[in-house]
């Protein structure tokens, strides 16, 4: 993958990173899984928003996808042991296929309270403490986490050819990557908790009237778009004033700490229950069968899971 001259040196498989005019973009780029989220990618993106933030040089970022998906979600491939870290063809195994418990924390992987921090986390949080301003250029499906690692991000704008989907309640999972805390932030409770709840897949167009991006493009306009943006920001806003982005943006919504703790604590208590109907939920996506894990058949796993999901989300806002 192409990076900028002088750089670190850092292969990156699944993004490609470019520097120009003062401006660095990160490219999802991982044409087996269709830009599938996996912990390669995890580390990918992690590694390129540190990069980005420790380079004098960069003063604005932008981050997109190529072809036509900006990431789907998570790469399924794992099948039923996508979600599972006790097994090694989870989606985030590293690159040696090493597979990692609950409490798991070789390699040096994050954790919390002595509980492994998922990937989607992660990346949110890389996103959320870079310095300088991040522009999400969405330019087709972003599901999953390919939704949730856009959140942290300053500006979000889309093509018309992007879809949304909050889908963690079809699949028997909570929302992920301190999305509880953030997407309330950014579009209310309510508008939230429809999308949440429902677990719809939805156009540009909502997103831009739900106020989840600021700007709904041609496709062909999407990159052009995104670095006029950019270059505003470039050209006209101050060292002193990009400095101050982490600063401004907890005195907009609150210091984070707190809640997105009590967001992951919710969401490890629903972790045991999930599992079951986690595996169930991914095989049937796998499949391309509908599966709705709040079915009168389903077993009490799945509601107690869907229980600590809503109980996650409005505690964020609490």
């Amino acid at each position: 993958m192409t990076a900028d001259a002088g750089a670190p040196a850092r292969d990156f498989q699944t993004v490609d990173y470019e520097v120009s005019e003062r401006i660095a973009t990160i490219t999802i780029d991982n044409p087996p899984s269709r830009n599938g989220f996996n912990g390669t990618m995890r580390d990918d993106l992690i590694a390129a928003a540190r990069r980005a933030d420790e380079d004098d040089a960069v003063r604005a970022v932008i981050l997109t996808g190529r072809g036509k998906f900006f990431c789907p979600g998570a790469d399924l491939s794992g099948g039923g042991s996508t979600f599972d870290f006790k097994s090694s063809t989870h989606a985030e195994a590293d690159g040696d296929g090493e597979a990692g418990g609950a409490g798991d924390t070789s390699g040096g992987r994050p954790t919390v309270d002595g509980f492994r921090r998922d990937g989607g986390g992660q990346v949110a949080l890389a996103f959320a403490s870079l310095r300088k301003p991040i522009i999400s250029a969405i330019n087709g499906a972003a599901v999953g986490i390919g939704a949730t690692m856009t959140l942290p991000t300053d500006m979000r704008i889309a093509s018309t050819d992007a879809r949304f989907g909050f889908v963690f309640a079809h699949r028997g999972l909570v929302p992920e990557a301190a999305s509880s805390w953030f997407l309330p932030r950014i579009v209310g409770i309510t508008q939230a908790l429809d999308w949440v709840y429902t677990g719809r897949v939805f156009d540009a167009e909502e997103a831009k009237a739900g106020g989840l991006v600021s700007r709904v493009v041609a496709p062909e306009e999407l990159q052009s778009t995104a670095r006029e943006m950019a270059l505003m920001i470039v050209d006209r806003a101050s060292a002193v004033s990009l400095v101050c982005r982490s600063a401004q943006s907890r005195a907009a919504s609150g210091s984070s700490s707190g809640t997105v703790g009590a967001a992951s604590a919710a969401a490890r208590s629903s972790s045991a229950c999930a599992s079951a109907s986690c595996a169930t939920g991914i095989c049937s996506l796998v499949s391309c069968r509908s599966t709705s894990v709040l079915d009168s058949s389903a077993e009490t796993p799945s509601r107690s899971c869907w229980s600590s999901s809503r109980r996650s989300l409005l505690s964020a806002i609490s």
